[in-house]
This record gives structure tokens, sequence and C-alpha cells, in this order.
């Protein structure tokens, strides 16, 4: 387990514990009455486990839809006249 601080003292240092996270790229926990609360991890460093961002990209999602076309041709509902 990396290091660990309790709230009051992040709250009180934490623009000092931003930048040693930044420069160690070592993980901080924190944590109220000694119960882990929070973890904080460098931006830089973390790895990501999923590309949220992005994913459409994927030829997949690519089809020969053409999507300026009418997706439906025929008479609505409501100009028949069905109002259910």
């Amino acid at each position: 387990m990396g290091k660990m601080i309790g709230a009051a003292e992040f709250k009180a240092h934490c623009l000092r514990i931003l930048d040693e996270v930044e420069r160690t790229g070592e993980p901080i926990t924190i944590t109220k009455r000694a119960r882990p609360v929070g973890e904080l991890h460098s931006a830089a460093k973390r790895e990501r486990k999923s590309a949220t961002f992005g994913f459409l990209k994927h030829p997949h999602y690519f089809g020969d839809h053409d999507f300026t076309a009418p997706a439906y041709e025929g008479p609505w509902n409501a100009e028949l006249g069905i109002l259910d």
C-alpha cells in the first residue's frame, strides 16, 4: 500500500501534496478516522482502464447506411387519424 494521510492534513497541505504526487507518481490514500475514503493518483502516470472517449471512431461504427435518407417513407399515425 502507498502513503496514507488524514483528511485534515490533506486539506491543510493540498497543493504541496498534489505537487508531490505529480513529481513521484506514487498514489496517496486519504483517510478519515483511519478509514480510506479516497485515493489520489497522478493524471500523467495513471493508466486508462477503458477508452471512453473516441470509441465511436472504430470502423465498425461506419456502415454503409445513408444517415441523410428518411427512416420511414409511409404516412405517420397522426396523418392517418390514429391518435393512440
